[in-house]
């Protein structure tokens, strides 16, 4: 039996205006510098993960780090992750989109600050839509 046009997911997903993403890929031996790409308009956020808008293609099951800043907070939300999925954002000034998978919430290492997991409940009750259930979320129009 296939799954395809079954929702897989759990989390619900949620918008939230303004939301951008700074990446970096993580590396064991030479710790990057900085952000490969900053300021990347979020499409989507849940607990689970994250889809976002990036100018160059992310290899997947790569591991980044990603910093989620929200408009109004003062500290951005600091998250790992692997990337699931990208792919070409055809006519838009952003050319492609990835989908972003966060590690488990956790005190072991490689795992997210459990604080980080409360942020994202205190926002999804803050910005979810009414009428959204089923943990689908709404699938973001985002053109850019």
């Amino acid at each position: 039996m296939s799954d395809k046009g079954i929702e897989r997911r759990v989390c619900q997903r949620f918008k939230i205006p303004g939301a951008t993403v700074s990446y970096q890929r993580e590396r064991r031996l030479f710790p990057a510098k900085g952000f490969e790409q900053e300021f990347c308009p979020v499409l989507d956020i849940s607990r689970g993960g994250a889809r976002f808008l990036i100018q160059k293609p992310l290899k997947c099951k790569s591991r980044i780090v990603l910093q989620i800043s929200i408009p109004g907070e003062r500290i951005p939300i600091n998250l790992r992750g692997r990337v699931r999925w990208s792919s070409f954002n055809p006519g838009k000034s952003y050319k492609y989109q990835a989908g972003v998978q966060f590690n488990a919430y956790g005190e072991k290492k490689g795992q997210n600050y459990p604080g980080a997991l409360v942020k994202i409940i205190a926002l999804e009750q803050k910005f979810i839509e009414p009428g959204d259930s089923g943990g689908t979320g709404n699938r973001s129009e985002f053109s850019i």
